[in-house]
């Protein structure tokens, strides 16, 4: 079979694109620029609550001030540029420009979105936990992560979104790395077993398993959790759920829908 000339070369661009590796350069470059900013902007934030003279309880000083993960939300979204998405369809900032509809709520704020030609092409949710407790707000972040994402998943199945396919949904959680939340923790289900993987789990392992969760039951499509500690240092607690298999398979995501742009 023959094709027009210019058919053919279209073909062979496109076959090209789609063959060509994923682009990661903006997570091998800013990942760790990323976890030196946040711990940055947690220090400062307190030392701004000291000179004020009213520290916020606890830890909540350096977080309050909503800046801790400004460096990895750039990261993300110059990484979904880095791969074929008009850095004018990629949404950082504004509370209306985050803004889409729920299926369980009137609409939702997402930390980043991209959009193009009317279509949701991605959302994704950045958030952080430090000690000294971590108990305290373990379950609200579980409930929070699956709220969104079958609000998300649902108001998507009944056409908020118009006729497109599915937008990529992403998770991105960054933890401490401290004795505390590294040691076994026990809890009581008195009339049930709970499942075995959670027995003497650590809060670390706790959120691996939320995050490998969240992807096995394709609720997300990526889920990453970071651990670093106030040195700036930082690891992966698995290849699943690592910072840089979120960074490969958006690129890749990106990329494939780049060409429908």
């Amino acid at each position: 079979m023959s094709y027009p000339a210019n058919t053919k070369q279209t073909f062979t661009r496109r076959f090209s694109s789609r063959s060509m590796p994923a682009n990661i350069q903006a997570y091998d470059n800013q990942i760790s620029p990323s976890i030196n900013h946040f711990w940055e902007a947690r220090r400062q934030a307190a030392a701004r609550q000291r000179a004020r003279g009213g520290a916020d309880q606890g830890n909540r000083a350096g977080v309050t001030a909503g800046k801790n993960m400004d460096e990895f939300v750039s990261m993300v979204r110059q990484l979904i540029i880095d791969n074929g998405v008009s850095e004018s369809n990629v949404f950082t900032d504004g509370k209306a420009a985050l803004t889409i509809p729920g299926f369980y709520r009137p609409t939702k704020n997402w930390d980043l979105l991209v959009i193009s030609n009317g279509k949701l092409l991605a959302a994704i949710e950045f958030k952080s936990q430090v000690g000294p407790s971590f108990g305290n707000n373990f379950n609200n972040r579980v409930e929070e992560a699956l709220g969104n994402a079958v609000d998300l998943n649902t108001a998507f199945r009944e056409g908020a979104f118009g006729e497109s396919q599915k937008p990529f949904l992403g998770y991105m959680f960054v933890l401490e790395e401290c004795p505390k939340s590294l040691s076994p923790v026990r809890f009581n289900s008195q009339y049930f077993a709970a499942f075995p993987e959670f027995n003497n789990a650590s809060y670390a392992q706790r959120y691996e398993i939320l995050c490998r969760k969240l992807v096995q039951e394709q609720l997300y499509d990526s889920a990453a959790l970071i651990l670093t500690k106030q040195s700036g240092s930082w690891r992966d607690l698995s290849e699943m759920t690592s910072a840089k298999r979120f960074a490969s398979v958006l690129a890749g995501k990106m990329a494939g829908l780049a060409l429908d742009q």
